[in-house]
């Protein structure tokens, strides 16, 4: 018998057992067995609990420049939020003009958001894709039209076009560093030089649980981004959720290097909330898992060592490359690292199994790598793979507190949540809101979800893609986009960066490839600045990806499986026709939208782009 994997000790809990209700309706109702233990009121009462109880730690760290780490501590980060609060009280700012923030992740950014927190008063963190990429800042005003926020940040001059562009003569603009030309603003020295006064402490006393925090907006995949209201019940009661599902975080105080956007639940509510939860450190990553940036992101892992490493499946695919060439890298990372979580899509077996093999090569012993399911309207976390046995495809079980309703849908089953950490609704639009809650007032995701073993599912849940997404062939086959779309990415590593699947009211299935033109240039020999069209040309490419079709094709085993024909497109997907998020994520229906005529030169086939199995 093969010897079970040996893992480094993790103390798991909170989403391992469940109970189970089949209702008569068809649906079903799953409860973690464990109940969700008291938590805070507001999440700044652990910032005032960890400044009182070690005030020198260190909350959060950037390096300067790209030079040395500039930290900040716990007290000093109060010290600063207070300041911060009382110059909000007096912008006379709340919920009807709240604060927009428009920068990065950065260490003014945090302070802000804690003296927003601490006032009373929401903030919204929006991408800063949709000032500095975006060429018309649509969505940048459309979410600013939304909010009407009385005090907009940002952290520099490079902000400038888009606040000209979109933001109001008469909004109060606070920079970071350097001025605008034409326009007054306040600096950033100006907030923290603002003295406290008891009108501080009496605002954060009328703080409560209903009170929002943030607004989060979703990435508009379908239409202009809706503004999801976090409460600090939300924020708090998830926190508890994720302790109890982690409880290594009661036992040892993170410690995290993270690149994930603030702007998105993931690293703004889950990542800088547990830090700020237990009372951790923060290091914030300037990298992000492309090629012009992996670099950095892998310099910050050589130096500083995780207690915890949060990524997407990209993050941990480059990381676990760099891995296998990096022994600093390896020695770093695997020293302390408890725990790899992944969230926002499928991670390929083949890296997951990688990352295995180089940690027990490195320190004799697996980390585990644990997965799950959530939104931004459950804040993020909601199911939980923590299981021994997670796989790639796994969600697990639902968190402590959170009522899980799967829901029939066709062929699939509907996710629908409940609990404490579960949105209100959208800011300003209570049509949408009453759209996606059901008559029991559970919110309505739109995933679907199976049991990884339908004769045992207290062993819990797989991801079954978005229902959405979904779509049938004119044969009247349902092809299911989400699991079909994670096999082709990763037989097509290291050339295919995403794929759109189409073929709604069509015979047979056809994929729009965005093909990863760096990966293309190194399997071509060409130069860092060789066109896309070149790359894509070249004769390895061209191979390359015809036998990826060749083998799709051969593999599928019906028409709903079954891939026909593909094309690649050498243009890559547009933040301002929402054919994807500043985090990455493709949207499927708004790519289909915009790339009809792609399509359709897709289904003639009378074109160079267009690959056809070469067995068809």
């Amino acid at each position: 018998m093969k010897a079970a994997a040996r893992y480094r000790p993790l103390p798991l809990g909170g989403s391992l057992e469940a109970d189970f209700a089949r209702r008569a309706d068809g649906s079903t109702l799953v409860v973690s067995r464990e109940p969700l233990a008291p938590y805070p009121e507001r999440l700044t009462d652990r910032l005032v609990e960890w400044a009182g109880r070690d005030p020198d730690r260190t909350l959060v760290a950037k390096r300067v420049n790209g030079g040395d780490w500039r930290r900040v501590s716990y007290g000093a980060a109060l010290q600063s939020a207070r300041s911060i609060a009382q110059a909000l009280l007096d912008h006379r700012l709340s919920a009807e003009r709240p604060v927009a923030i428009l920068s990065d992740n950065d260490i003014e950014h945090l302070l802000l958001a804690l003296g927003a927190m601490i006032a009373g008063v929401p903030f919204a963190p929006v991408s800063p894709a949709y000032s500095l990429v975006s060429q018309d800042y649509g969505k940048l005003r459309h979410i600013l039209g939304m909010l009407t926020p009385g005090l907009v940040f940002a952290s520099g001059p490079a902000y400038g076009k888009a606040i000209a562009a979109v933001v109001p003569g008469d909004t109060t603009v606070v920079l970071g560093e350097g001025a605008l030309d034409g326009r007054e603003t306040l600096s950033f020295a100006d907030l923290l030089a603002t003295a406290p006064t008891a009108a501080v402490d009496a605002a954060h006393a009328g703080v409560g649980p209903d009170t929002i925090a943030k607004f989060l907006f979703t990435s508009g995949s379908t239409k202009l981004p809706k503004a999801v209201v976090n409460t600090q019940r939300m924020l708090c009661a998830n926190q508890q959720m994720i302790r109890q599902c982690f409880p290594a975080l009661a036992e040892e105080a993170p410690v995290l290097v993270d690149w994930l956007p603030w702007n998105h639940t993931f690293g703004g509510n889950h990542n800088v909330g547990l830090v700020i939860y237990n009372g951790g450190t923060l290091y914030i990553d300037e990298g992000k898992p492309t090629p012009a940036l992996i670099g950095e992101t892998l310099r910050n892992l050589r130096e500083i060592a995780p207690t915890m490493y949060f990524n997407v499946p990209k993050g941990f695919e480059e990381i676990a490359n760099a891995l296998e060439v990096d022994a600093l890298l390896r020695k770093t990372l695997f020293s302390r690292v408890r725990m790899f979580f992944f969230a926002g899509a499928g991670l390929a077996q083949p890296v997951w199994d990688k990352l295995d093999r180089l940690a027990e090569q490195e320190c004799g012993e697996r980390i585990r790598m644990l997965t799950g399911l959530g939104m931004t309207e459950t804040s993020p976390f909601a199911i939980c793979a923590n299981a021994h046995e997670v796989k790639s495809g796994h969600i697990g079980l639902p968190a402590p507190g959170l009522e899980l309703k799967l829901v029939p849908c066709g062929d699939k089953e509907e996710v629908r949540y409940r609990g404490p950490n579960v949105t209100p609704g959208y800011w300003r639009a209570p049509e949408q809101t009453a759209e996606h809650f059901d008559d029991e007032g559970f919110y309505c995701s739109g995933d679907a979800a199976k049991a990884m073993d339908p004769s045992r599912p207290e062993l819990g849940f797989m991801f079954d893609g978005r229902i959405a997404e979904d779509f049938k062939l004119a044969t009247g086959t349902f092809v299911s986009v989400g699991p079909l779309r994670a096999r082709i990415i990763a037989a097509g590593d290291p050339i295919v960066q995403d794929v759109v699947i189409a073929g709604i009211d069509r015979n047979e299935i056809g994929i729009l490839i965005f093909p990863r033109l760096d990966a293309c240039r190194a399997m071509a020999g060409l130069p860092s600045n060789a066109s896309a069209h070149i790359a894509l040309g070249d004769a390895r490419v061209r191979e390359f990806l015809q036998r990826l079709v060749d083998s799709l094709h051969a593999s599928g085993t019906g028409s709903a499986t079954r891939v026909a024909r593909a094309i690649v497109l050498a243009e890559p997907p547009s933040i301002d026709r929402g054919e994807i998020t500043d985090k990455g994520s493709i949207n499927q229906r708004a790519v289909l939208t915009h790339r009809d005529a792609d399509v359709v030169r897709m289904y003639l086939g009378r074109d160079r782009d267009v690959l056809v199995p070469r067995a068809h």
